[in-house]
């Protein structure tokens, strides 16, 4: 299963010049990585992203992260949470996810 990590652009760089990144602030907070399902995405990208511009869209391979787990988050789905620093083999692609007025715009073929 491919699940999916919003960055802004300067947490997108950081992990591409360091190899490794345990995530944005949120992240750095709760002591996890947040990660969403194609199907959460969007709710993710409105709920903490709106209006933004410039954003990356990392997609990941859940089954080759030994130290995901799934937990209850908004209104008690199963959200994937990795206990690691998300590196950058980990990444099996990153797109742009540009902002068009009331929502942001996903790559085609999210599953």
């Amino acid at each position: 299963m491919i699940i999916y990590k919003i960055f802004r652009q300067d947490e997108w760089q950081e992990l591409h010049e360091k190899g490794e990144t345990r995530g944005a602030p949120i992240d750095l907070a709760d002591g996890y990585v947040h990660f969403s399902t194609a199907e959460q995405a969007a709710e993710t990208a409105e709920k903490y992203f709106s209006g933004i511009d410039g954003l990356m869209l990392l997609a990941v391979d859940a089954d080759k992260c030994a130290e995901l787990k799934w937990e209850p988050s908004r209104g008690g789905a199963l959200f994937p949470h990795l206990y690691r620093a998300l590196r950058l083999p980990d990444i099996l692609w990153a797109k742009p996810l540009p902002c068009a007025g009331a929502g942001h715009i996903f790559p085609e073929g999210m599953s």
